[in-house]
């Protein structure tokens, strides 16, 4: 049997276009979609409630194998990390009103997750971040 090869771009640590906007202090990741500063997805990431819960998750994507998901629980809601196929990894949220998959390499979001480690800190141009994220909760209805 041929193992499946995806050959969708992704989103990389060494790529030219910035995508990468920031991670805000509650770990939501803020990309810009196809390197479009106008297009910028807000994506739950991992935040456990203790280092164990950390070191699970951690341990737990890193054997992901093709075909298996991994649920990210967050405050603001959930997603879905899938295992495409070696070294590609998607994750499911809504942007713009429709359910799409945001696609990494390993090490890319093998870094993105580390950012719930409990000693990380946001980057200060990254509180703003945290801000913006604030005001959109305003905007909210409390109760669904």
């Amino acid at each position: 049997m041929k193992s499946f090869f995806p050959l969708a771009p992704r989103y990389r640590l060494d790529d030219e276009s910035p995508w990468l906007e920031g991670i805000d202090p509650t770990r939501h990741y803020w990309l810009a979609v196809n390197g479009d500063q106008e297009a910028i997805a807000v994506l739950p990431g991992l935040l456990p409630e203790s280092f164990e819960s950390f070191k699970r998750a951690m341990l737990t994507f890193r054997a992901l194998q093709p075909g298996e998901q991994m649920p990210l629980s967050h405050i603001s809601g959930h997603s879905t990390i899938y295992c495409v196929s070696q070294n590609c990894y998607a994750i499911e949220a809504e942007f713009q009103g429709a359910l799409v998959w945001h696609l990494f390499d390993q090490e890319t979001l093998d870094s993105l997750l580390m950012s719930a480690h409990p000693d990380w800190q946001c980057s200060p141009k990254d509180l703003e971040l945290g801000r913006r994220m604030l005001q959109m909760s305003w905007s909210q209805p409390a109760a669904a």
